[in-house]
């Protein structure tokens, strides 16, 4: 019996060390992912050269920043001072990921999204919880694609870990069942005021 323990705890341990090896990895190489060719593409926080790189691979147009602005923060006044040098339009929505958005605030990222420029950059921190609601958004809402696809958006593939009652950004999640549902209407895709 004590040796299944032995071999319980170090599965347990391997998949853990796993787990977090890959998500370890995933913020060290940007987390940078193409969502539609030409039109949105998501990242974590990116460098200054990574930002360039990015503009000059994929055509970027435009950075939306999740995180909103923040001009006493290095990245941030670096992230706009790249943005104006490269011609980008730079567009900050500020969020948190450990709180659901309202439909005023869902409809009006949606709104960002479909009016910006593309291609889009999109980037909250790590790339993976507001990131992942909002290309979610973006995909149902913008490009009207399936539920599948766009819901596939907020997964651990991109570093998004949403556990109901353990995981503060199950809020984002939360935020997506609300919307998810929600007829997708003519009015370029915005959703009616009631949840």
């Amino acid at each position: 019996m004590r040796r299944f323990w032995k071999c319980s705890f170090g599965g347990m341990g391997f998949v853990v060390l796993a787990a977090g090896g890959y998500l370890y990895a995933i913020q060290l190489l940007g987390n940078f992912h193409e969502v539609v060719a030409g039109q949105l593409y998501r990242s974590n926080q990116p460098s200054n050269e990574e930002l360039v790189r990015y503009t000059k691979d994929h055509g970027i147009k435009t950075v939306i920043n999740l995180r909103g602005p923040n001009e006493s923060q290095a990245w941030y006044r670096g992230e706009v001072e790249t943005a104006r040098e490269l011609g980008l339009k730079h567009i900050d929505f500020g969020m948190s990921a450990s709180q659901e958005l309202n439909m005023d605030q869902v409809n009006q990222l949606v709104a960002i999204m479909r009016d910006a420029p593309k291609p889009i950059l999109i980037h909250c921190k790590a790339g993976a919880d507001r990131t992942g609601l909002a290309t979610a958004l973006y995909l149902s809402r913008v490009a009207r694609l399936g539920e599948k696809e766009a819901e596939s958006q907020l997964s651990v593939r991109y570093g998004h870990i949403g556990i109901p009652y353990l995981s503060a950004t199950y809020a984002m999640d939360r935020t997506w069942e609300n919307v998810e549902h929600m007829p997708v209407t003519d009015d370029f895709a915005i959703a009616s005021n009631e949840f």
